[in-house]
C-alpha cells in the first residue's frame, strides 16, 4: 500500500479519531457527511469537527494540535465527563482515504487526556503526548516516605493478598459501611474503592481513612450509590517506613530513606 491517493485531482481525505478510554470503552468519528469502517472498526460521521491546526516536527518538542467543533454522541455524556469516566482516554488524529478505507493511513498525533475540567458550559482536557514523560526526573528525589506505589514495580507486593469485594450495607451519611470488613476498615485507609456495579461501575476512588466498618473516601461519586453495589476494596498505606516494616514485611523494597538527616541537622549547635 502507498499514499498515492493524496496525490489525486479530486481528493477523498478526511481526518478520523479514535477515543478509547482506560475502561476499554472505544469511539470513532470521521470528518465526512458517511461512517467509515477500518479494521472492522466503524469511525461515525461528524463533518463538524476539523482539526485549525497539526503541526509535526522531528525534535523532541511537543507536536500541538488545536480542535475545533461540537462532538456530539450519545455515548458521550456529561454525566460521564464530571464523573472522570474521560481522564487517561487515548486519543488518535489519522487521516485516511474515505473512498477506499484501505489505503494506507496516516498518523498525525496521538497522546492521553489529562484531568477533564468543566469551564461554564464547556469541558476542556490538555492532551499529553509521548514526549510528556521526559518532563520526569531522571533521578528520584530523596524522602523519608515511600516514592513507590503501593503495588506498583518499585514495591512489588501483590495486591490480591490485600483486596476484598464487598457488598455496600448502607450509606450513611459522607460514609460507606462495608459489613464483611469486619471491623478491620482501618486498614484500607489510603487505599482505593472500585465500583464494580451501580451508576458508578468502573470508576476507582481514593479511601482518605477507614474506622470500623465504615470508609471514607476523598472524593463523593457523582452518580447514586445504594446499599447492594458491589465494589472492590484495596487496602492502602500511609508510606511510613514502620507501616512497611510491621505492617507488610517490606522493608527490602522500601523506596525511601527514612533515616537520612533533613535540613534541621544545619541549624543545631552545641546546647540547643
Amino acid at each position: 500500500m502507498s499514499l498515492d491517493w493524496l496525490d489525486q485531482q479530486v481528493t477523498t481525505r478526511a481526518f478520523a479519531w479514535r477515543l478509547e478510554r482506560e475502561d476499554g470503552v472505544a469511539f470513532g468519528f470521521v470528518s465526512h457527511d458517511r461512517d467509515v469502517s477500518i479494521d472492522d472498526f466503524t469511525y461515525r460521521a461528524a463533518p463538524g469537527m476539523v482539526p485549525s491546526t497539526i503541526a509535526l516536527t522531528d525534535d523532541l518538542d511537543y507536536n500541538n494540535v488545536e480542535v475545533e467543533g461540537v462532538m456530539t454522541s450519545a455515548a458521550i455524556t456529561e454525566s460521564d465527563l464530571l464523573s472522570g469516566r474521560w481522564n487517561g482516554a487515548r486519543l488518535e488524529i489519522l487521516l485516511i482515504d474515505w473512498a477506499n478505507p484501505e489505503n494506507e493511513i496516516v498518523h498525525l498525533i496521538s497522546g492521553e487526556f489529562s484531568e477533564v475540567v468543566q469551564s461554564e458550559n464547556r469541558f476542556r482536557v490538555e492532551m499529553l503526548g509521548p514526549t510528556s514523560a521526559l518532563d520526569e526526573p531522571v533521578a528520584p528525589l530523596t524522602s523519608p516516605s515511600c516514592r513507590a506505589d503501593f503495588g506498583g514495580k518499585g514495591c512489588k507486593i501483590s495486591l490480591h493478598r490485600h483486596q476484598q469485594h464487598c457488598i455496600l450495607a448502607a450509606v450513611d451519611g459522607d460514609g460507606l459501611e462495608f459489613e464483611a470488613l469486619a471491623g478491620e476498615a482501618a486498614l484500607y485507609g489510603f487505599g482505593e474503592l472500585r465500583w464494580l456495579t451501580g451508576e458508578n461501575c468502573g470508576l476507582s476512588f481514593a479511601i482518605m481513612s477507614g474506622s470500623g466498618n465504615h470508609i471514607l473516601l476523598a472524593d463523593q461519586p457523582r452518580g447514586e450509590v445504594k446499599s447492594g453495589d458491589r465494589a472492590l476494596l484495596t487496602a492502602g498505606c500511609n508510606k511510613m517506613f514502620a507501616t512497611c516494616r510491621d505492617r507488610f514485611n517490606n522493608v527490602v523494597n522500601f523506596r525511601g530513606e527514612p533515616h537520612l538527616p533533613g535540613n534541621d541537622l544545619l541549624t543545631r549547635y552545641p546546647g540547643a
